[in-house]
């Protein structure tokens, strides 16, 4: 699909967010972590308990850079060279924001290493499609709506395409490799979420949600209908209720599973003879706060 460039109307501009108080929010990562577990949700949005990222997170952050940086580049410089070229600057930028991720790697030479793993990563997005053919309308576009319930959504879309004819692609980077059963519906999860808040604010359902898993160069692709969404859109308002109820009653209780072994917070997991800190309170949390890192598995 071809996109025409125009400018966006769903984003908020820095100078809008220091004006204007968050209203707290659902995210499709803290979303699906409800859903996933309610305790992993409590420990995110209500503790906020820290998480050590890990290399494959982080490789995950300065890829998903390097293609936005690639997509404000002029067609013609959009080839493999000048993309590998943008590695070594989008990991400045990110130590810059976040120095305490240069603590992962015991030195330069380690660090160095790890980086030159970006570079096939790199070029089996290339084998996916030529960003050379394509001018999206925007990438890391924030997007917000409000339901008619007043629940609030807000999520990241890596890129966004929109044909002369109107019809709007929703693109997702995944630097992991095409999921299992499991990880597929977490994945579609999230795209379906992007589809919603994009339909309702533009009046159009997204013809094609279209996630490109990089370490094995698969892409995947979905059609939403309008039907599926309308369900999907009570999903999101049952699950909200259910996180507010939690909240009031401080009950999230954990839902042990196969990914449990990827998580942080599995020794203070009562599921694993842990002890989760003492409950905060309901602070009305902002989880439609997504880091990079949500964004980059």
């Amino acid at each position: 699909m071809t996109a025409t460039s125009a400018p966006s109307t769903e984003s908020t501009s820095d100078s809008e967010r220091v004006r204007r108080p968050r209203r707290p929010a659902l995210s499709p990562s803290r979303a699906s972590d409800f859903k996933q577990c309610p305790l992993l949700y409590r420990f995110r949005a209500v503790d906020r308990l820290p998480e050590k990222a890990s290399p494959a997170q982080v490789r995950g952050t300065v890829v998903h850079s390097v293609l936005e940086r690639l997509f404000a580049l002029p067609r013609a410089e959009r080839v493999p060279d000048r993309a590998h070229e943008l590695v070594a600057p989008s990991w400045a930028a990110v130590r810059e924001e976040r120095p305490e991720l240069a603590e992962l790697f015991a030195d330069e030479q380690a660090a160095a290493d790890w980086l030159a793993t970006s570079g096939a990563l790199i070029d089996r997005y290339f084998a996916l499609e030529d960003p050379r053919r394509l001018e999206p309308e925007a990438c890391e576009l924030l997007v917000e709506t409000e339901l008619e319930s007043g629940l609030l959504l807000r999520g990241y879309v890596d890129r966004l395409d929109v044909a002369p004819t109107g019809e709007i692609r929703v693109v997702d980077y995944k630097t992991g490799a095409a999921p299992r059963e499991i990880g597929e519906a977490k994945a579609l999860f999230q795209m379906k979420f992007y589809a919603l808040v994009l339909w309702r604010l533009r009046g159009t359902v997204p013809r094609q949600l279209r996630l490109m898993y990089l370490t094995d160069g698969q892409a995947l692709t979905y059609a939403p209908d309008e039907a599926e969404l309308v369900r999907f859109e009570r999903t999101l308002d049952a699950i909200w209720q259910a996180i507010l109820r939690a909240g009031r009653s401080g009950d999230f209780r954990p839902n042990p599973s196969r990914l449990c072994d990827w998580c942080s917070h599995k020794p203070l997991c009562p599921a694993f003879d842990g002890t989760p800190p003492e409950y905060p309170g309901w602070p009305e949390p902002d989880p439609g706060e997504e880091s990079a890192l949500d964004r980059a598995d």
